[in-house]
């Protein structure tokens, strides 16, 4: 049967003969790589580009059209030791990913625009006690104006269409008072130059701008710091389907170009990608990341299987019924949907106080000028006074309170091995008191792990393992592991969904199910009820290996870091009774239920809720993703289905368990500072808003108090980067 492989779907045509393709790549961490993967790449024919993001691990790459087929990419990075996948950008990323630069290009006009707008005055500040002529002072106004204008213009685009937007909806928020202030203190310091006064405030206005574009570059930049690198795990996942195109041809396509009514072919070892029925062959199936439950189902024709399920033993052909969702996903998406809806009622609080600063603000400032005009000062004065009211209550240091500690915090959480999918997880994360954990592929290992390698010799183990390195079978890779078997058997031959045989030294050796090897009589023996059985002969000698997931390697101790916080610990699986008691006690558990459905999940996650119990979901198969959603926060394993990854707010990476207790300390760490920050924040604008009202502070001196306020908060959150060490580390 001839196999192709087809990527022309991530392929993009950039004009003049050229292509492009993007690639996630696994195992890149160093400029090392970089090179290696550049050089590698760059030596192929017709490729013009080859450049690596070590920050994305991705490499894009540009090539002349022509006969380069670009599954050869992905073969060049197998052969420089790099498991490589097409990925296709989500528009969303994209349009992230532009704002994120757009902000950054007007951050650096203003830091630019500011840094020269005080050079210039600071000679009027001193000349203006000394001895500086006013055409001096003058030339020195215009050229600031020259500098700050155009600026100000251009830097202050993300404040002027914010405040646009909300005006043209009949609405206000934070940034009408921003813009306000920076178009009063620019439009006064035009009338001021032009009137050659001493004072202007091109330096307040431009200045203010800088520090407010800080604070929104931090908050953006948190927001989709971390979801590059979660993004690539649907590449990663390998969405191909392997798709019959011909009575005897058969080519590896994207999920997405396959429809319902084709005929795809699933292999031994396998995950398959689409919802369908088997319409040939004979199989067991891993269906433990969608039900929890893991024991093998068997599956022949007529059998449905759903996208996420592990193919075992035999090849199956499958009708597909949909590429995209079935009747389980579509279930297990509505109840997503409800509970998402539910969350929502979070993001409001923060539209409440934008709604209710806005006019406070203006209503000061508004005050402040009509009191000084009735107290008999001159509309000037009293428009400067204003105008150093709308500055001095600028809130960066109130918007730069939350997102420097998220950013702080949650770059000290990625060097544990948390990444953040959503901007409000840590104030959430940090309010959990009870912890639910699924117990398939999160509080267990997701690969297989021989438990009883200790009582099998080690020349049979070892011979065991090169036998199964013939196999595709998932249980005799995991033996083929644990022995660190590197050469197969020459001449072993595969027994679909029986085993693995070979001739070794005149004898007969098996490798695969306890009938294949005649080693039945073994089973009467064996008692573990999480485990896989595969058994080995050689001869008379009969061997059973004992297969399956086992406990993250320090989930007990986490367990317990957790109950010694007061956080409250419970299980929640689909998987069988006798499995979910065994991992309870092991982790010393009291509270855990077994054989638990997907609206099981949410109604225990609801009952809580109602009970005032702030609850923090960690699960990995998509039974998991409503309930993910319905919790008070959640977290997923880096090797959860993809859904429940998009549904969780945080995801945690490496084989620990480590990173759940880190990410709880960090956020409670950050919590308390936002708290500070907030408290900071709020007594600067007790203190210097009465000092503006009365006349004594300038434009100037409101600016680089709003300064002052914002570089204290910054350092304070600084603070996030440590905890108590008890958290190993993730690696």
């Amino acid at each position: 049967m001839h196999v192709t492989r087809d990527f022309s779907h991530y392929v993009k045509d950039l004009g003049a003969g050229l292509k492009h393709i993007d690639l996630a790549v696994e195992g890149v961490s160093c400029a090392g790589c970089m090179a290696k993967i550049e050089r590698g790449l760059s030596a192929l024919p017709d490729v013009t580009l080859a450049r690596v993001n070590l920050t994305d691990r991705r490499v894009a790459l540009e090539w002349k059209q022509g006969t380069l087929d670009p599954a050869k990419f992905i073969d060049r990075l197998a052969e420089l030791g790099y498991k490589a996948y097409p990925f296709e950008k989500a528009s969303a990323e994209a349009t992230e990913a532009e704002e994120s630069r757009f902000l950054l290009r007007c951050l650096g006009v203003a830091a630019f625009a500011t840094m020269n707008v005080m050079m210039l005055s600071i000679p009027v500040w001193s000349g203006n006690v000394s001895d500086m002529l006013p055409e001096q002072r003058d030339f020195f106004h215009w050229l600031s104006a020259l500098i700050a204008l155009p600026a100000a213009a251009y830097a202050g685009q993300p404040f002027f269409r914010s405040a646009w937007r909300a005006l043209k909806t009949g609405n206000v928020n934070m940034d009408v008072p921003i813009c306000i202030g920076v178009i009063l203190a620019l439009g006064m310091s035009i009338v001021e130059t032009f009137h050659h006064a001493e004072h202007a405030y091109f330096d307040a206005a431009i200045m203010l701008l800088t520090f407010l574009l800080v604070g929104r570059y931090l908050d953006q930049n948190m927001r989709r710091r971390t979801r590059a690198v979660a993004g690539n795990l649907a590449a990663l996942k390998a969405e191909t389907a392997t798709k019959f195109i011909g009575a005897d041809e058969i080519s590896e396509v994207p999920v997405a170009a396959v429809r319902a009514g084709d005929l795809v072919l699933l292999r031994p070892g396998e995950r398959c990608a689409v919802d369908g029925v088997v319409v040939e062959g004979r199989s067991e199936i891993d269906q433990s990341l969608i039900t929890g439950e893991t024991l093998y189902v068997p599956a022949e024709q007529g059998t449905a299987v759903y996208a996420g399920s592990l193919n075992i033993s035999g090849t199956l052909r499958v009708r597909v019924s949909a590429a995209a969702e079935g009747t389980l996903l579509a279930e297990i998406t509505r109840l997503l949907d409800t509970a998402l809806q539910a969350r929502s009622r979070y993001m409001r609080l923060a539209d409440r106080a934008s709604r209710l600063y806005a006019p406070v603000v203006h209503a000061t400032a508004a005050l402040t000028v009509l009191g000084w005009a009735l107290a008999g000062a001159s509309w000037h004065d009293a428009i400067v006074t204003g105008i150093a009211v709308l500055i001095i209550t600028c809130p960066c240091a109130l918007g730069l309170a939350i997102p420097t500690v998220q950013t702080v915090a949650s770059g000290a959480m990625f060097k544990s091995g948390v990444l953040l999918n959503a901007g409000d997880a840590i104030e959430r994360l940090a309010e959990a008191d009870h912890v639910i954990f699924d117990k398939t592929g999160t509080l267990t290992l997701p690969e297989l792990e021989v438990v009883n390698a200790a009582d099998i010799p080690a020349d049979v183990f070892a011979l065991a393992g090169q036998l199964a390195l013939s196999s595709h079978h998932p249980v005799a890779a995991a033996v083929a592991q644990a022995a660190q078997a590197r050469s197969p058997l020459m001449g072993a031959t595969e027994e679909p969904g029986q085993g693995v045989r070979a001739i070794v030294d005149g004898v007969e050796i098996r490798l695969g199910r306890p009938a294949f090897c005649g080693a039945e009589a073994l089973l009467t023996a064996y008692v573990d009820p999480e485990a896989s059985v595969v058994a080995f002969s050689r001869g008379d000698q009969k061997y059973l290996f004992s297969v399956r997931q086992g406990l993250r390697p320090d989930a007990a101790r986490i367990v317990a870091g957790l109950q010694r916080r007061g956080i409250k610990v419970e299980i929640l699986s689909g998987d069988r009774e006798a499995a979910v008691a065994a991992a309870a006690k092991a982790l010393g558990i009291t509270d855990w239920r077994a054989g638990v459905t997907p609206a099981d999940k949410i109604a225990r996650v609801e009952e809580l809720k109602r009970a005032g119990v702030k609850v923090m979901m960690v699960g990995d198969g998509m039974n998991d993703a409503p309930s993910l959603a319905a919790a008070h926060v959640s977290m997923s394993p880096i090797s959860a289905a993809h859904l429940s990854q998009a549904t969780a707010d945080l995801v945690f990476l490496g084989r620990p368990l480590a990173p759940v207790l880190a990410a709880i300390d960090y956020a409670r760490k950050a919590l308390h500072l936002m708290r500070q920050n907030l408290w900071l924040a709020v007594l600067y604008n007790v203190f210097a808003v009465p000092l503006a009202i009365s006349g004594v502070v300038t434009p100037l001196i409101a600016a680089a108090a709003m300064s002052g306020s914002s570089i204290l908060v910054m350092l304070n959150a600084l603070r996030a980067r440590k905890v108590r060490e008890e958290a190993a580390s993730w690696k």
